[in-house]
Order: structure tokens, then sequence, then C-alpha cells
């Protein structure tokens, strides 16, 4: 489960980093197009937030909160 938390925690930074520089990359676009039917201009805060949210989520991981 450490090994999922890790990549967890570097799909979140990668997020919240695409969100910040609001990048153009294929990748980032394809994800944004349907957040920005709802969000608008916003598309890119939420990508923040919700990055850092992943983020949170993939260090709990790693520390092993959601262990059985």
């Amino acid at each position: 489960m450490t090994y999922w938390g890790i990549l967890t925690v570097a799909i979140g930074l990668l997020m919240s980093f695409w969100g910040t520089t609001k990048s153009e990359f294929v990748v980032y676009r394809i994800l944004r197009a349907r957040p920005k039917l709802f969000w608008g201009e916003n598309v890119h805060r939420f990508f923040q937030v919700s990055g850092m949210a992943v983020v949170v989520m993939g260090v709990l991981m790693a520390f092993g909160v959601f262990d059985d």
C-alpha cells in the first residue's frame, strides 16, 4: 500500500502543478475539458485544490491509515 500512496502523492502534486502553471500539456487539456464546463475559468483553481486533496489521501495511504 505504501507504493500506491507514493504514486498517489506524485499524481496529486502533478495535478496541482498543472493547475498552478495553467499548463497546455495535452493530458491536462484532456482532463480539464469536462470540469471547465462547470467551473469555467476557475478550473485551474479546482485542479490546485483537488490535487492537494489527492496528496493528503496519498500521504494517509503511505502511512497505512486505510489498511485493514
